[in-house]
């Protein structure tokens, strides 16, 4: 079942988008090669707390830290350890933030020191196939427009989108109704509504779509070993359109 939020709700959010968008922030002007995984997780955690926050994903479904940090070819849920970052690297870093209750959810792929072009290009639309979701939300809009928007924009530059894994509902619950692929048909799918707000999240691939799990049952890696961006937002619906909930 999909939830309309109060404006009390939407005010608990807000801030927990606050807090994750400062989160990010603070982690970018600490990302440099020989900084570890780990290092950036307790950054992250400590930072939350002292902003009164929670971290929405530290034992979630036992996932064991606080953010998720896929270096190169790990799509998601990389888990932050001893790892060191390395000049070319990429890094995408997952945040969830609770405050008073309220979930916000967003991630970010960053650059370790000078990337190659190919690399550049990934990272630069797979950012702008999330803001041409974004640009399809508002209320009456069909959910399949915002899929299309991403989809139509990754073919463009020839990036492959993953299709396991898709953004979601966000609001109690880190994950709520409805799902929200990063691929589909304009004018199909779930009527949105103001008052929804959503997390929309493409994942895209510089080779293929094609992903599994690693042997620790968290991390998402690419099959061919090429590179993986994912970057996203919450959203509130609105009447006239949307409101970003995880940005200023």
């Amino acid at each position: 079942m999909v939830s309309i939020k109060s404006d009390a709700e939407i005010k608990k959010m807000r801030k927990a988008g606050l807090i994750n968008y400062q989160t990010h922030k603070l982690l970018e002007s600490k990302i440099k090669p020989g900084i570890t995984t780990l290092e950036l997780n307790d950054i992250a955690e400590e930072f939350i707390r002292s902003k009164g926050g929670i971290p929405s994903f530290l034992g979630y479904g036992g996932f064991p830290k606080t953010i998720c940090t896929s270096v190169n070819d790990e799509v998601v849920h990389g888990i932050p350890s001893l790892k060191k970052l390395k000049k070319g690297d990429i890094i995408s870093i997952d945040i969830g933030v609770i405050y008073q209750g309220y979930h916000s959810d967003s991630a970010w792929t960053y650059p370790v020191g000078e990337i190659s072009d190919e690399i550049k290009v990934l990272l630069e639309e797979t950012k702008n196939a999330l803001y041409e979701g974004i640009k399809q939300v508002k209320n009456g809009a069909h959910l399949g427009d915002v899929s299309n928007a991403i989809e139509s924009h990754a073919k463009k530059y020839n990036l492959d989108v993953v299709r396991e894994l898709v953004g979601h509902g966000v609001g109690k619950n880190l994950h709520e109704d409805p799902d929200v692929p990063n691929y589909g048909k304009k004018n199909t799918g779930l009527i949105l509504k103001s008052g929804m707000t959503i997390a929309i999240e493409p994942m895209l691939n510089l080779g293929s779509r094609k992903v599994w799990m690693e042997d620790d049952d968290w991390t998402i890696v690419t099959q061919d070993g090429k590179p993986s961006a994912h970057f996203e937002h919450t959203v509130l619906v609105t009447d006239d359109g949307y409101k970003i909930l995880t940005g200023e």
